[in-house]
């Protein structure tokens, strides 16, 4: 199969790239940690607080950087808001009063940044990371995977987030999900409001004074009667079907009775492009997350049809363990910016409210590609890992673990060094009871056993994590395939 080899070349050649990247960031490291150096001894000593600010910038790109290559997120806390001006126009640090901000929002810059301890952590790691890449220099070069997933564990060990960091940012998430739900039910209100009020309530107005007017004609002008009648009976079928694309605004029937999948399939069919959608939901979801992501791609749908010029639209639903991943695409003109109010900032504020993110790519003449992802929404035994190592596979690693020790220490090195010193308890190591000339094969051997056990028990699991990736990497024929 070509496309798994291409892929796995691929993979080798990012490793190798982000190998190259580690180890040139020690050309950065080593002079800045004597910048460091000369900056905190000079802040505590002889005063140079204002160069600390500075120099925690610098260390905090070099960390980014770091970060991003190994996939680490960031455990900062949040930056000081600008300082806000009193009644009086003055503005307050602590017990002063200033006439400017820039006093004020670098006091509070200088706090932030002196009082969080993943600064210092970063210092540390600063310090100490030359020498790790020292050692490491090497395997990163020859086995730049396994070497990385070491590193990855060291550089998340004082640069990722530690428990009050993630508890931190996870309430200034929540706080920021919970401001943008109560934005988008308002809206939602606000528009279900306007569409009542400039729609369905000016017809029933209307038509309450035509049925007045045929009370007033129903015995001086029978045949003017009948006709307004008609005309009731008209507006009354309009007011009907507009009432009915506001309930369907609200919760499309077709949504609670069918699921995702035949709702979108039906907004398929009502839209003037020639749609292609795929489903791939082993279950329904939640209706909020039905609701949410169906009028995300009823949005998306309708730009399409309006601003982008397309002939050909693609929807593609579908989920990788327990996360939903939606793909819309057009073959439009491309262009779409969030800014120009074309609804994706809905879409986002939608999303938002369950974790959920969008990805815009939309270049000049296009295509437009807009792709979001929803994680955790399916039950919890979709999340379990899929094709599991064979039994006798795992027998092997279980066995290899659990004996490989024997031969490799006690039988082979412990008897090793007895053999060197020349001690003659020969209690129960095997080797020292055969003849002296067969006694260093047989020590050699049960090392060699051990090593060969160790490395079968790393070897397999590597080995199914290998086939299993690559099984993955082709899956069924991907959505933009189709276009």
């Amino acid at each position: 199969m070509q496309y798994p080899r291409a892929a796995t070349s691929l993979r080798l050649e990012g490793m190798l790239r982000r190998s190259l990247w580690l180890l040139a960031l020690v050309v950065v490291e080593v002079p800045l940690v004597l910048l460091s150096a000369l900056v905190l001894l000079g802040s505590f000593t002889v005063g140079l607080v204002p160069f600390f600010p500075p120099c925690v910038a610098l260390v905090r790109r070099v960390t980014r950087r770091t970060r991003k290559l190994m996939g680490i997120a960031a455990p900062y806390h949040p930056q000081p808001p600008p300082p806000v001006p009193q009644a009086d126009g003055w503005y307050r640090s602590d017990r002063t009063l200033y006439k400017t901000p820039r006093i004020p929002a670098w006091n509070d810059r200088w706090k932030w940044l002196f009082g969080d301890p993943s600064t210092w952590r970063d210092f540390l790691w600063l310090l100490l990371d030359p020498v790790v890449k020292l050692v490491l220099a090497v395997p990163l070069l020859v086995l730049p995977g396994h070497t990385q997933r070491v590193y990855g564990y060291w550089a998340a060990l004082l640069l990722g987030p530690t428990a009050k960091s993630e508890l931190t940012g996870q309430v200034r998430k929540l706080s920021e999900s919970r401001t943008l739900t109560v934005d988008s039910q308002a809206a939602e209100m606000r528009r279900i409001e306007r569409d009542l009020h400039d729609g369905v309530q000016a017809r029933l107005v209307a038509l309450g004074m035509t049925l007045g007017a045929v009370e007033e004609l129903v015995r001086t002008d029978p045949a003017a009667a009948v006709a307004l009648l008609a005309k009731a009976r008209e507006a009354s079928a309009e007011t009907l079907v507009e009432l009915r694309g506001v309930v369907r605004g609200i919760h499309p029937p077709v949504l609670a009775e069918r699921g995702l999948g035949d709702a979108v399939k039906a907004l398929a069919l009502d839209s003037p492009l020639r749609t292609d959608v795929e489903v791939d939901l082993p279950v329904r979801l939640q209706t909020p997350v039905e609701t949410a992501l169906y009028f995300a791609i009823s949005e998306l749908l309708s730009n399409a049809a309006k601003h982008s010029g397309a002939d050909n639209v693609i929807v593609d639903i579908s989920h990788t363990e327990r996360d939903v991943a939606v793909m819309v695409w057009d073959d439009g003109g491309g262009g779409a910016d969030p800014s120009r109010g074309s609804g994706l900032d809905g879409i986002e504020r939608r999303l938002a409210a369950f974790d959920g993110v969008l990805a815009l790519s939309s270049p000049q003449g296009g295509p437009t590609t807009v792709a979001m992802s929803v994680p955790k929404v399916l039950p919890e035994e979709y999340g379990k890992k899929k094709n599991p190592m064979p039994r006798w596979q795992a027998a092997v690693v279980v066995f290899c673990w659990s004996l490989s020790w024997l031969p490799l220490f006690p039988q082979g090195l412990v008897a090793g060094v007895f053999k060197t010193i020349g001690f003659e308890h020969r209690s129960w190591f095997l080797a020292l009871y055969l003849p002296d000339f067969w006694q260093w094969p047989a020590i050699v051997g049960m090392v060699s056993l051990g090593m060969l056990m160790y490395g079968v028990a790393l070897y397999l699991p590597m080995r199914h994590s290998r086939e299993r990736w690559i099984a993955e990497a082709s899956p069924r024929r991907p959505w933009f395939s189709r276009c």
